[in-house]
């Protein structure tokens, strides 16, 4: 099994595929603004999750999902709620893929794709048109990392900012948070023993040999120990809502 089937695997309880949860996504959706008839993007979209929801709650808009390697239960889902001719995806590569301007850009949890938080932030504002509003969401620490935490997640404090770190970093790119969410810890948990727990279900009752059920298991077991033995009320997750105001008309 490679990396890419145990994270599709991981993700079949939680498809948001980030420590939030389904009402907070909606309420964090629900703070973007675009005008009838826009256009969304979703760097990096996973499961969809996110791009669905902006679709569900402004019909009259339109979305591009992209991901290096899009689970075909992000294409079933939006079928069954009826945005299968809203929606387009696309199995690319977000850092390189392109398709001219979006009214508001989703990039959850997906920074690596681009490098890192800057990188990411930079890409935004590439698909961004101006004065359009940008969804983001990115890994942030908690507090002072400690030894356990840092070699669980074979980091260095310098790997991630804290809230006001990513808040600024953002204004260093030219938007303006309007509103934001931390995960909690409950949300985290969530989180966390959806993905363990889905591989643990999926080596139990599905795996089509044995050496499929070994490797599920052991991935569950190896990242349950570095979450409940590391990282765990040390690393933090914060969505924001960004306006442009870098390009924004006056």
């Amino acid at each position: 099994m490679d990396r890419a089937q145990i994270f599709d695997i991981a993700h079949l309880r939680h498809p948001i595929a980030a420590p939030v949860g389904p009402e907070q996504l909606r309420h964090l959706v629900g703070w973007l603004s675009p005008p009838t008839g826009g256009r969304a993007v979703d760097l990096g979209c996973g499961e969809g999750e996110w791009l669905q929801e902006l679709l569900l709650i402004q019909p009259g808009m339109t979305g591009v999902g992209i991901d290096h390697m899009l689970p075909a239960s992000a294409v079933d889902r939006a079928a069954q709620r009826g945005l299968g001719d809203r929606v387009r995806w696309a199995e690319a590569d977000a850092a390189t893929w392109s398709d001219g301007r979006f009214d508001v850009v989703l990039c959850v949890g997906a920074s690596h794709a681009f490098g890192r938080l800057p990188d990411m932030l930079a890409a935004v504002r590439t698909h961004l048109r101006p004065g359009g509003q940008a969804l983001v969401g990115d890994t942030i620490w908690e507090d002072s990392p400690s030894a356990s935490a840092l070699a669980a997640l074979e980091a260095s404090p310098e790997d991630f900012p804290d809230l006001a770190g990513f808040v600024q970093a953002t204004r260093e790119h030219g938007f303006e948070p309007s509103y934001g969410h931390t995960s909690t810890l409950a949300e985290w948990d969530d989180y966390e023993f959806s993905w363990t727990g889905s591989l643990v279900d999926w080596a139990l009752r599905e795996a089509p040999t044995t050496e499929d059920r070994d490797q599920a298991l052991a991935a569950a077991r190896v990242h349950r120990d570095a979450w409940l033995g590391g990282w765990r009320r040390q690393l933090g997750f914060a969505t924001l809502v960004l306006h442009d105001v870098a390009t924004a008309p006056s």
